[in-house]
């Protein structure tokens, strides 16, 4: 496994928690990584199916790279850019692994004390439990099955 590998946290698992009194999640010590006390650490943002789209800074960097190409000429994409990019925020932990999103992320999400964290590679997802529930509604495990084969897994 090359040193770049080793470095990278890959997110995998599913952890209930809850906001503590001062609206804090506590990050899973295995989804931590070193340097993750900084405050701009993880980006946080919100989907159009109810979760909120958590990336380290890996994936912070090619979303930069991204965004960063985006030509001030093009008023259209900088609206929908805006638009996007307001509504996320980024985030740091403390020593114990607590982080705090923005109140309008958490919003977004209809999250106001109980969360489900939901590992997806590359990244994670933080959701209102009951949110999630029915956002997966029943299993079809030949449709599963069908899917993870079209991704290659």
């Amino acid at each position: 496994m090359s040193d770049e590998a080793k470095s990278l946290c890959f997110y995998a698992g599913e952890f209930e928690k809850q906001l503590d009194e001062k609206r804090r999640i506590t990050i899973p010590a295995k989804w931590r990584f070193k340097g993750d006390e900084g405050e701009n650490s993880y980006l946080a943002i919100p989907t159009t199916y109810g979760a909120i789209s958590v990336f380290p800074p890996n994936m912070m960097a090619e979303i930069y790279q991204k965004i960063s190409k985006i030509s001030i000429a093009n008023p259209a994409k900088r609206k929908v850019l805006q638009r996007f990019m307001s509504k996320s925020c980024t985030f740091g932990c403390d020593k114990q692994g607590r982080a705090m999103l923005g109140e309008s992320v958490l919003k977004a999400a209809g999250i106001n004390k109980e969360v489900c964290m939901v590992g997806m590679g590359a990244g994670f997802e933080i959701w209102n439990p009951q949110t999630r529930e029915k956002w997966l509604g029943d299993s079809d495990a030949s449709e599963d099955a069908s899917l993870l084969e079209e991704l290659g897994l």
